[in-house]
């Protein structure tokens, strides 16, 4: 028994964020910016303005609670006033949570992210962490670029896995390597990790061994269905049709034209698609790839070889 009976307006924490899960779902606000429900969202924000981790426990335990459960924290009135200011930014701005907190996690590893920049969620960071692409590498891989970087998270994370590299990050958006250069300091990769800003390949001369890129893929009709959360960040970073095609591939298209000749001879590209297979084969029916597998399935992030490039170049698609 709790020998300290709760200050009248005290609430649990476990109280708290189930009526901010409540809210949110009340409100219709949409996710998948780091979360995938309403409940896990509110706790997110909840324990971000509390201070406390993250990853605190907050589903009801099956044995006797007791006054030492976190979930049983008490959240003081004041505290529950500047829970509510949060909440009502998400509900009324519509902007995903990581703009709110600054602050986005990627296969536990924090980054700052701001409207600058598209939240990190990319599932190539579970293919480079979970050690997919471990069979295509060798000791022979040192020269990696992350195209498309935003935030750098995804370059960050593969000097991370793989000490030996020396990866170049490059994006369009001046902007985003603005950010990309706030996490790259703070992981302490300077030294390993150079920005560049390109429009496509950077123009360097370098063959790279591997090659990230999570492009912008959305096609048309996707774009004008995106929900409020989605349209706050940079189009520039989603919109796959900016050289006038529908189907998202826009940007595809000329990476894989221009790919090969920037590629070392056993180099492999990692390229993330979404939910766009369906554009990505009826636009490269004749190239050969392999998908990879990630917490979404498996026909979403897919690997192709520079043979593979160099084929697809030699017979171009319709």
């Amino acid at each position: 028994m709790n020998k300290h009976p709760p200050i009248p307006g005290d609430i649990s924490l476990l109280a708290c964020v189930s009526s901010a899960a409540q809210q949110l779902t009340d409100a219709g606000v949409a996710f998948g910016h780091g979360t995938t429900n309403a409940f896990d969202e509110a706790a997110w924000l909840v324990l971000w303005q509390l201070g406390l981790p993250l990853n605190t426990p907050l589903q009801p335990d099956a044995g006797e609670e007791t006054e030492n459960n976190a979930q049983n924290r008490l959240v003081t009135p004041e505290e529950q006033a500047q829970i509510a200011t949060l909440l009502e930014a998400r509900i009324s701005t519509r902007k995903p949570a990581a703009y709110l907190t600054h602050e986005a996690w990627l296969q536990g590893v924090a980054f700052y992210v701001d409207e600058r920049a598209i939240v990190p969620r990319s599932l190539i960071a579970e293919v480079l962490v979970e050690g997919h692409l471990d069979y295509w590498l060798s000791e022979h891989t040192h020269r990696v670029l992350d195209l498309c970087t935003g935030n750098g998270s995804l370059a960050i994370l593969a000097a991370m896995v793989y000490p030996d590299v020396r990866v170049q990050a490059s994006d369009i958006s001046a902007e985003a390597l603005e950010v990309a250069r706030i996490n790259v300091d703070r992981h302490g990769l300077h030294e390993r990790i150079s920005l560049r800003q390109s429009d496509g390949l950077p123009k360097t001369g370098t063959h790279y061994d591997l090659i990230l890129c999570n492009p912008p893929y959305v096609n048309a009709q996707s774009m004008a269905d995106l929900p409020p959360e989605f349209q706050a960040e940079p189009a520039l970073a989603l919109d796959g049709n900016m050289a006038g095609g529908t189907d998202g591939m826009d940007f595809i298209r000329s990476l894989l034209r221009q790919a090969p000749a920037q590629m070392s001879a056993d180099a492999v590209l990692v390229l993330e698609i979404g939910h766009e297979r369906e554009h990505f084969e009826a636009a490269f029916p004749q190239l050969e790839v392999i998908w990879l597998e990630t917490s979404a399935g498996e026909d979403q992030v897919l690997l192709v070889t520079r043979e593979a490039l160099i084929t697809l170049n030699g017979n171009p698609p319709p």
